[in-house]
């Protein structure tokens, strides 16, 4: 029997429709994640289920006798208050009772100790189950090992959010609600959530742009698009495929629907007396293809580009003996880096290891304690901080694009500041808006558009997949694969950094930092093969090779590793070109009009066909020889 019914159920924000008509049913025990772009109406539909919004049609049925309890997206406010009385005050007076009990019980003795007041508790918490929650919060914090006399000013973005997903477990949910969990998390946080998760022996709905984690934990994905609902019972990966073949058959009807509406417009713009004696009803009939073909949005109006400016020189950063400590804690030591012009390289380590201190020394924001640091020539720097510290909310998208201009410069062409940002899917209402109108991700990408207006071969980029939509983080991965300057980036994304990194800089503790050629699934792979024994290959190799021998040698084999990796992506792109171009003359060999040109257009397509077929498959024998070396 489900848990939960929505039933031709609609919903609207003013003029815009969140929810068209949808239905959706949940049944106990299922891991469901909502996908969907940035404003969809994912949270939205989250809020629905669990209570917090109000629908304006249709019908929202909920089991009796169920828990809803939804994790915040809002980080616990730093204070002096400590881990127990934060989670313990979500049950309101009983909390404050037991924060009482527990301060008094730990912190006095003997003729310290008010008997008085300690009985007056001890017979509240009797009467309002008070030992049964005292035991629950006690076991929730020691499985997400947080210290109950720690005071939540001294803890990182990390261990608050285990604090948030402590004040809603506590609470003993039957539907467990979260929305973008894995923000503020560190990899190994992540990893440790998904365990977490898949522990759960409740219902699970939740939002967010971790691709791996949902693969890891959906047993369904909810799609929402332009106001409808889809649901696939299948997981992230498969969700995917059957999406894009459902894109295929949209495309296929969009482009009929086109033809309609192309023929519709001719007819609507004839003669004067054409339009004398014109049917009033086609005239409505027209309007509402338009209005319909206006709702149309695809993620191909994402057009996100980077001026790559001059090229940098051959070296771009190079680091000998790097040392760094901050209030007497040792962050980097002895490190040796090359940075080449082309390299994208990720950076990995827990939360407060040291990774935005690593960032700022490379760009001279910080002074090194020991070591040298060599800058390479004509570098042109865009730098994407963490935290948003450069967006004024009380801006205007436009101004702070253009910084009062109408005209920007994109690779040495003049193009209108609206039209720039409709690249990144900000209409013209939206344009002219205050920055603090828009959401998270909706700034994050603001922060691209920004970032990707300057000239710049030298990209660092801090934490640029949060809050973004699957859809636009699989874009940003495709533009920064092309891009042809150098990147240093860092995030907890594992499948952005598999996806996009050709080398990782770890982050092991007491101030190593270590170098490893590939991305996030390599260096696990690495890593597990040296936990086995096995010194044979991979990032062990690469490993040893670069604790040995001289700072040149390093040097070499850091070089030769890195073209090689670059050789392999450079392949990579040449062979998904022409298979696309491949798949492109398919298409149109499959066209009825093909066999109405002329024998020899159609023996020059064939030919072109044999000729893409040969050069992908010596692409591919070129990219297994080099793969293989």
């Amino acid at each position: 029997m489900p848990i939960a019914t929505l039933t031709n159920l609609s919903l609207a924000f003013g003029t815009d429709q969140i929810l068209n008509r949808i239905e959706l049913s949940i049944d106990p025990g299922e891991r469901i994640a909502f996908a969907g772009r940035n404003g969809a109406g994912k949270s939205t539909l989250l809020g629905l289920i669990s209570g917090d919004v109000v629908e304006d049609d249709g019908n929202l049925w909920r089991a009796d006798n169920l828990k809803f309890v939804t994790l915040s997206q809002d980080l616990p406010e730093r204070s002096d208050i400590t881990v127990f009385d934060s989670v313990s005050g979500v049950f309101d007076e009983l909390g404050k009772q037991l924060a009482e009990y527990h301060h008094m019980t730990a912190q006095a003795t003997g003729d310290d100790l008010d008997t008085n007041r300690l009985s007056q508790l001890q017979e509240a918490l009797d009467h309002g189950d008070g030992w049964n929650i005292s035991h629950r919060i006690e076991a929730t914090l020691h499985r997400l090992k947080l210290d109950a006399d720690a005071t939540l000013s001294s803890l990182s973005g990390g261990w608050l959010k285990r604090v948030a997903i402590a004040q809603s477990l506590v609470l003993d949910p039957d539907v467990w609600i979260l929305d973008e969990p894995t923000n503020h998390l560190d990899l190994e946080g992540i990893e440790w959530l998904e365990s977490l998760l898949l522990d759960f022996q409740g219902t699970v709905l939740f939002v967010s742009h971790d691709r791996q984690l949902m693969q890891s934990v959906a047993t369904a994905i909810v799609e929402i698009d332009r106001g409808k609902v889809t649901r696939y019972n299948c997981d992230y990966t498969t969700f995917i495929e059957r999406r894009e073949k459902a894109r295929e058959t949209e495309l296929e009807h969009n482009k009929q629907f086109d033809d309609k509406l192309k023929l519709e417009e001719t007819w609507i713009r004839q003669g004067i007396k054409a339009r004398r004696t014109r049917n009033e009803g086609r005239v409505r009939a027209l309007e509402a293809l338009r209005e319909e073909r206006g709702k149309r949005i695809s993620t191909k109006d994402l057009k996100l580009q980077v001026d790559s400016g001059i090229s940098s020189g051959k070296i771009v950063k190079e680091t000998t003996g790097l040392g760094k400590s901050i209030d007497g804690k040792l962050i980097i030591k002895d490190l040796d880096l090359i940075i080449q012009r082309g390299d994208r390289i990720g950076i990995l380590g827990p939360n407060g290891c040291g990774k935005s201190t690593l960032l700022k020394l490379l760009l001279e924001e910080l002074t090194p304690d020991a070591g040298t640091l060599k800058t390479g020539s004509k570098l042109q720097v865009a730098y994407f901080d963490q935290i948003r510290e450069q967006l004024d909310q009380e801006r205007s998208v436009h101004d702070y694009i253009a910084e009062g201009r109408d005209f920007i410069e994109i690779k040495g062409k003049d193009l209108h500041v609206v039209s720039y940002l409709q690249n990144f899917m900000f209409n013209p209402d939206q344009a002219r808006a205050p920055i603090r109108t828009l959401s998270g991700g909706e700034q994050n990408r603001l922060l691209l558009a920004k970032l990707f207006a300057l000239p710049t071969n030298f990209l660092v980029l801090d934490e640029p997949t949060n809050d973004l939509d699957i859809e636009t983080l699989e874009l940003l991965e495709e533009l920064l694969v092309e891009y042809t300057g150098t990147v240093l980036l860092v995030s907890h994304d594992r499948t952005f950094m598999d996806n996009v990194v050709s080398s990782l800089l770890v982050f092991e503790g007491d101030g190593k930092v270590q170098e490893y050629v590939g991305g996030y699934s390599d260096w696990v792979k690495g890593a597990n093969t040296h936990k086995s024994g096995n010194t044979g290959g991979g990032n062990n190799s690469t490993n040893a090779s670069t604790q040995t021998g001289s700072h040149q040698d390093r040097k070499k084999q850091k070089a030769a590793d890195q073209k090689r990796a670059r050789d392999l992506d450079k392949l990579t792109t040449k062979i998904e070109k022409a298979e696309q171009e491949l798949a492109k003359v398919n298409l149109e060999m499959g066209e009825a009009s093909f066999f109405n040109k002329s024998p020899e257009q159609q023996t020059a397509t064939y030919d072109k066909v044999t000729e893409l077929e040969a050069r992908i498959m010596t692409l591919m024998e070129e990219w297994e020889t080099l793969e293989a070396s």
